[in-house]
This record gives structure tokens, sequence and C-alpha cells, in this order.
């Protein structure tokens, strides 16, 4: 090794260490726990080592409920929450005057507190004895009848759980798209307008395939964070989300280790090992689409 590789590696070796540590070693003990049997925290002891662990969260029909919630949550937010901000992006660019309030107006969700925004979501779909809630009054408006979307049916808290991951993660891919969109040479859209070419030609086949790294980015990150929601989940429904019936998979393994049903550690081992499953398999098949639809400058 060259006095030039060593240096690399020196300038590397903090991260290194850092990663092995807080990353690569709790990975694996996690991937240990989810095969010994019965672990205890307090004694440091199983009494057997195998994949019962397994066949019982796949077995839970809490596990079952928080799959369920969560790839529904990943099937509509992810496409909507990227088609939006596309959308709204390619709107701000075409706007000059007043072009930085307004991405700083549609980037102030991103900054602010999770749990306060779910508590502001809360407030105006809750029905209380006192008030059927804001978004009720409106749909009285229009002859509807009042719906409890934080305690009623689970069409209805699935819809607010929905709108609210998609607020909260729109601004932050607005204002990478609206960057990516800056970036495209300004002469291919001149050539276009030359020829004569409509908008939505020049959209979907000069925009789009320009911008398509950025968005292949979005989708990726999109979905490993949507697999990771809880706290979404917690700002509107509470901690006991078993009980509303709106708990997630990460939900899942927390309650395992902390939450009512707390003290399995086996158990939420072998809960987060199928959702790291889960996400590098779909991570996996999006690398191997990106391939074929994702354009290189």
């Amino acid at each position: 090794m060259d006095k030039k590789n060593m240096k690399g590696w020196l300038y590397l070796l903090p991260a290194i260490l850092f990663l092995g540590c807080f990353l690569v070693y709790p990975l694996i003990d996690v991937f240990i726990y989810s095969f010994e049997e019965g672990y205890n925290f307090a004694s440091q002891t199983y009494y057997g080592v195998g994949i019962y662990n397994y066949s019982y969260v796949l077995h839970d029909p809490y596990f079952l409920q928080a799959v369920r919630n969560t790839f529904i949550l990943v099937v509509i937010t992810v496409p909507l929450s990227t088609a939006l901000a596309l959308l709204i992006s390619v709107g701000l660019s075409s706007i000059r005057a007043l072009r930085e309030l307004y991405q700083t107006i549609y980037f102030l969700p991103y900054v602010t507190n999770t749990l306060a925004v779910g508590l502001v979501f809360m407030i105006l779909f809750k029905r209380t004895p006192y008030t059927d809630g804001f978004v009720n009054l409106l749909l009285h408006f229009v002859g509807a009848g009042p719906i409890d979307f934080i305690d009623g049916p689970y069409w209805a808290k699935m819809f607010v759980l929905c709108l609210y991951t998609v607020w909260v993660v729109m601004p932050f891919k607005i204002l990478i798209l609206t960057s990516a969109l800056a970036s495209v040479d300004r002469q291919y859209y001149n050539a276009a307008r030359v020829d004569g070419t409509p908008r939505w030609r020049i959209f979907t086949k000069i925009t789009v395939p320009m911008i398509s790294p950025t968005l292949f980015y979005l989708i990726i990150t999109g979905f490993i964070g949507a697999f990771k929601a809880y706290s979404d989940a917690v700002a509107l429904f509470g901690t006991d989300l078993n009980t509303a019936g709106m708990n997630t998979i990460v939900g899942y393994v927390y309650d395992m280790l902390y939450g009512n049903g707390g003290g399995y550690p086996s158990y939420a081992s072998a809960a987060a090992i199928i959702l790291f499953v889960i996400v590098l398999t779909i991570t996996c098949i999006n690398l191997l689409v990106s391939k074929k639809h994702v354009h290189y400058v």
C-alpha cells in the first residue's frame, strides 16, 4: 500500500470505526438475539437457539397488522408525495417573482417538529364532546356527516396518517427537486421550443429523464423512511397503537422492547431483522429497475 492509499485510509478510519461500533456491531448483535429463544435482559441468559422467535412474530396478529399498516402507508405516501413534490417543484421553477419566498413557505413543515404537526392534525380531525373538529365542519357544509378520523373507522384513521405523512415528507422532496430542475441545461428546453414541442412532451421527454437520478434517490429514501414510520402514528393516535389498530413495524419492535408488552428482546430482534430484509429486498428491486429507467448524464 503506497503513501497516498495509506493517507486515504487514515482519513476514513474515524468513519469506519464509528460505523463499525454503531451500525455493523448492533446489526450483528440483533441478528444473534433473534435466534436466542427466551433471552432475558437481567440475567443475560436464554434457554435455546432456533427460529421460534421468527415463527412467533410472523404469527402474531399485532405484527401482521403492523405490516399491513406499514405497506399501505408506503404504497400510498411514497408515490403520492413524490408526484406532488415534482408538480410543485415544476411550478416553482417557472415562477421568477417571489420564488425564494414560496420555497421557504413550502419548506417550513420540514423544519417543524413532527409531533407538533401531529397535534395540529389531531386537533383538526379529532371529534370531542364539544366540537366535531374543523374538518368535519367543512364536511358539514357539503352535506357529509361527521367522521371520527382519530378514534373512528380504520379507513378514516389511515387517511389521516397518510395525509400527515405526505405533508411532513413533501417539503424535503420539493427542495431537492427544485435544485435538480435548476441544474437542467436550458439549451434542451430552448431547442424543444424552437421545434414547437408541447409542454407536456417537454416535461415527459426532457425534464423527467434529466432529473431521474434525483427522483430515484427520493423514491429509495422515501421507501426506507416510510418503512421506519413510528412517530407519525404516535403523534396522531397516542402510544397505544395496538389498541388503535394503527401500529407500524417499528412501533411493534419498540413495544416488544419497552412498551406495554415489553421485555421480549428476542421477538423485537426477529421483527427488526424481518424489517431489514423487507427494506433490503425492495431497495434491490429499485436498483434493478433504475438501471433501465434512470438517465445518467
